[in-house]
């Protein structure tokens, strides 16, 4: 059967991936509400199409932090990739160049910042940074990554600790034996193993600083030269302590909905971040993100760029680059046939005056 949606290669790695492995890339915290409302969030918004608009040739390109991008989507930071494809962040970051798009590199990779760099020289990279007890190794993080050519610090401020992922506890999940966290060396590199629960959450509960403030941001903002940006962000008030202390970006999200089951879904979140700060800083989104139309909506809500994690990896199980590459693909073919047959040439056309919720027509 030909994979022709992000459905299609999800189910198809769900048939590849390893168990142990896929459980934890799919799965999400407790009974998984939120993980559903990352979808159903998309499904409740109607597109409100414009005819005759005249839009014959599209141009989907978009700046970011002076970087121009060929469309408004880019990779999510997700662990352990290579868990799902032996060429894991290497393979995922030569699409997203291939592409001309960013890719967002997880602390917990199974492939170092410089070698990541060293594949993928010239393209857009930005790292995902996790606070550790220990300050000195979170430093030490920023400036290899500033070394290595990336050019954003992401901050994930939802997880000063992990969620209860039941799938994980009921697996005992562990990082197979032959990969590493590739960005550390000792016990921060192979310590994902389990001690009876989840493997995972017993390497963040020893290695993460569970006592993560605003300081922490105010501390990152100070000493690296990159833009920062934080991510994991749900409120007008948290947005707004953030842009007060100068990151020059806010990411919505919900880390896929693994960390507090029944926050809202990242769609849902985004209009009152908007509202709040989208004319001082840039506005991203990840969450729930499976075709082309939920790109147009999260737009034309207020994001500059949409990005996605679990999709990446479908694809990379599937084809390893060339399924990232189809991926990426996929939902640039279905955001552009959106927009043609809605009526914007360009992404700034698309506004929120294209986007109603659904009881807009159920109270005629």
């Amino acid at each position: 059967m030909a994979l022709v949606s992000i459905r299609d290669y999800e189910a198809r790695a769900h048939e590849i991936i390893p168990r142990n492995a896929l459980d934890y890339f799919r799965s999400g915290a407790g009974d998984e509400l939120s993980l559903r409302l990352n979808r159903t969030g998309f499904d409740r918004l109607r597109i409100r199409p414009r005819m005759l608009q005249g839009a014959n040739e599209r141009d989907l390109s978009c700046t970011v932090f002076g970087e121009r991008f060929s469309m408004p989507i880019g990779i999510s930071p997700t662990a352990m990739q290579r868990m799902a494809h032996p060429d894991g962040e290497v393979a995922n970051a030569r699409a997203a160049a291939s592409q001309r798009v960013p890719i967002i590199l997880s602390t917990i990779s199974t492939t170092s910042i410089e070698d990541v760099a060293s594949a993928t020289p010239g393209s857009v990279k930005w790292f995902q940074l996790y606070i550790y007890r220990d300050r000195s190794v979170t430093e030490s993080l920023v400036r290899r990554a500033e070394a290595a050519g990336f050019r954003a610090i992401v901050l994930t401020v939802d997880a000063p600790v992990f969620g209860l992922r039941r799938s994980d506890m009921r697996n005992r999940f562990s990082l197979p034996p032959h990969l590493t966290i590739a960005n550390f060396v000792g016990k921060a590199a192979t310590g994902v193993h389990s001690q009876g629960g989840s493997g995972i959450n017993e390497y963040i509960a020893a290695q993460l600083d569970p006592a993560l403030s605003w300081d922490d941001v105010k501390w990152l903002v100070g000493f690296t030269k990159l833009p920062v940006v934080v991510k994991g962000i749900l409120t007008r008030e948290d947005a707004i302590i953030a842009a007060d202390l100068g990151v020059h970006g806010v990411f919505v999200s919900n880390h896929g909905a693994r960390q507090v089951d029944s926050v809202p879904a990242s769609i849902e979140a985004l209009p009152e971040i908007v509202k709040a700060v989208g004319d001082r800083v840039e506005i991203f989104l990840d969450g729930g993100i499976t075709q082309g139309t939920d790109v147009f909506k999260a737009l034309a809500l207020g994001a500059r760029m949409v990005f996605f994690g679990r999709p990446a990896v479908w694809g990379l199980a599937v084809h390893g680059q060339q399924g990232v590459e189809n991926v990426l693909g996929i939902l640039r073919m279905e955001l552009d046939l959106t927009m043609a047959l809605v009526g914007c040439n360009t992404i700034a056309e698309i506004t929120k005056n294209y986007i109603v919720h659904e009881e807009y027509y159920s109270k005629l």
